[in-house]
């Protein structure tokens, strides 16, 4: 009994902790400060700008992409849009040939997006300042460019715009709407707030060019490849900065088993480069100071978000139901904390009565993700492409900013 009673004060330290690290960080995104870098000096000149989309299997919307993507509002002789063409039909790619725009064909063995950038860095050549990479069903804030542009001249080498929902077409599709916003909430604002970087989220995201090209040749990440990337900046000590209005919209997935090997890829990434890079964030925290590091290195052993809120409440009612009035109490708080961080961190737009529905699909989403724990062996070790389809915006926030 008293080796449980050991085990269960453990699991909820852990759990526990990870409630209130949330809860914090959520707090601290109402703070002004959390918009620091959207107060910068306006700039004095226009960075040449590269914007990489990488296209793996994405026929039913690179073309729609492309060309939207095109209409960004940025001197014409300042940035050139690359397309990375992985896979694709022939008919995409003649399509594509016809734009103005740089078409870099590759293929692989084995298809990743760290390679198909690297082979891009290597074509295209070194006549730019800035690197800026969508994923293939992203469409982008008109000026987007010059907002990116105001915080590299800043003197930012890694920057962070705010991806949202493209579409609410499902359940699912609102459930990863709220995650996202969530995510944008506690790692991107919140820490922000109190000036550590911003997570990185693999698209919508723009670098100081050299750096990035020289960073890129040391990655090589099938899964997870902004992981990676962000901890070696973070590592480096290159501050990561967040402009809540650049906004990219994303295609959210919209059925369950595509959510599910979705967030199971995530996982097992994030694990991953949890074993990867933990002991050297803790010793660059003790040698340098690096705290920016250490925290990010932390937010890879937290639980999945998904999953956490699930198990705190099993455990509250387990405790409830055979443990002394303590337990229940310390477990009932800690599930607590969790959901007001999360209820926090969820704009107004998205507590509408229509968007209920996602609430429902909680149990399996949670139920579908505890499975796939048992199933992360190798799932980092082969790509798990996300089919995407939606074009137009199907539903725009309530809080667009203007275009």
């Amino acid at each position: 009994m008293i080796i449980l009673n050991i085990l269960g004060a453990i699991i909820l330290a852990y759990l526990g902790l990870s409630a209130f690290y949330l809860l914090g960080y959520s707090l601290l995104a109402f703070l002004p400060t959390s918009r620091r870098d959207e107060r910068l000096p306006e700039a004095k000149g226009l960075a040449r700008i590269a914007v990489f989309i990488p296209a793996y299997k994405e026929d039913a919307v690179i073309l729609h992409t492309a060309r939207q993507s095109l209409f960004l509002d940025y001197p014409k002789d300042k940035w050139e849009l690359v397309i990375i063409g992985d896979s694709l039909q022939p008919e995409s790619l003649a399509e594509l040939r016809s734009m103005p725009l740089t078409l870099v064909e590759v293929s692989f063995e084995q298809s990743t997006k760290s390679r198909a950038l690297n082979v891009a860095l290597d074509t295209i050549g070194d006549d730019f300042d800035l690197a800026f990479i969508l994923d293939a069903d992203n469409l982008a804030q008109k000026d987007i460019l010059y907002k990116l542009n105001t915080a590299y001249q800043a003197g930012f080498k890694a920057i962070q715009g705010h991806r949202v929902a493209k579409n609410l077409n499902s359940a699912f599709a609102i459930l990863d709407a709220m995650s996202e916003e969530i995510n944008n909430r506690i790692f991107s604002s919140g820490h922000r707030a109190i000036g550590l970087s911003s997570r990185l989220v693999g698209s919508g995201m723009a670098f100081d060019y050299p750096m990035f090209k020289e960073i890129m040749t040391t990655v090589d990440a099938i899964g997870g490849f902004d992981k990676e990337l962000e901890l070696k900046l973070l590592g480096r000590e290159v501050e990561v900065a967040y402009l809540p209005s650049a906004w990219v919209y994303d295609e959210k997935v919209s059925q369950g088993d595509h959510f599910t090997r979705q967030r199971r890829r995530w996982i097992a990434a994030q694990f991953h480069y949890a074993k990867l890079f933990f002991g050297k964030a803790l010793s660059a925290l003790i040698r340098k100071g690096n705290i920016d590091f250490f925290d990010k290195a932390c937010q890879m052993i937290l639980p999945p978000r998904l999953i956490l809120p699930g198990v705190l409440f099993i455990g509250f009612v387990i405790a409830l139901l055979v443990s002394p009035p303590i337990w229940a109490w310390l477990w009932g708080a800690a599930f607590a904390a969790n959901a007001l961080a999360f209820a926090l961190a969820i704009p107004r737009s998205l507590y509408q009565p229509r968007y209920l529905k996602a609430f429902i699909t909680l149990p399996f989403a949670f139920f579908s993700m505890a499975l796939s724990l048992f199933k992360l062996k190798g799932s980092n070790k082969s790509f798990i492409h996300t089919p995407h389809s939606t074009t137009e915006l199907t539903e725009l926030p309530e809080s667009e900013p203007t275009r």
